[in-house]
């Protein structure tokens, strides 16, 4: 399933909308810790697009399909696409910055992400695994700084 995104970040609320009402039919439930990073991960990653490269994308949803009586334990993935080619590139973002932190937090949240080219621009995805364990919230996570990004912040240019 796929969401058009305009250009403009009026589009983020209305993404994070359209992925809280397609988790109810993948067995994903709302208080499900999971459904919350993943709309947070929507958020980001549309977000970066909107902000990032001023033009129109794609949100791409894969999400299990539920099978009757099974024990949910699928990989949840989250695509943008844009038609930007420019690569995310790491910055350092200041103490006082408003923004700047995106992938960072993809990174502390996602169970993996990356980007490879997409026809002429690229995509940036990331994946769940809903038998993982969450961290303790996404404040606890990024709060305390990450020393394995030593102070780095992503955008997509």
């Amino acid at each position: 399933m796929q969401l058009e995104i305009r250009p403009d970040p009026a589009e983020v609320g209305r993404a994070r909308r359209w992925a809280r009402s397609r988790l109810a039919g993948s067995g994903i439930q709302a208080d499900e810790p999971l459904a919350e990073t993943l709309v947070l991960l929507v958020s980001e990653l549309v977000t970066n697009a909107v902000v990032h490269t001023g033009r129109p994308a794609v949100l791409r949803l894969l999400l299990p399909e539920p099978a009757p009586g099974a024990v949910p334990s699928a990989t949840v993935r989250v695509e943008v696409a844009d038609t930007s080619s420019r690569a995310p590139v790491p910055r350092c973002a200041g103490d006082d910055a408003t923004g700047g932190r995106g992938l960072a937090l993809v990174d502390c949240l996602a169970d993996r992400w990356g980007w490879s080219p997409d026809g002429a621009g690229k995509s940036i995805w990331c994946e769940l695994d809903r038998c993982s364990q969450p961290p303790e919230s996404a404040a606890t996570a990024y709060g305390g700084g990450l020393p394995a990004h030593q102070g780095l912040a992503f955008e997509t240019v």
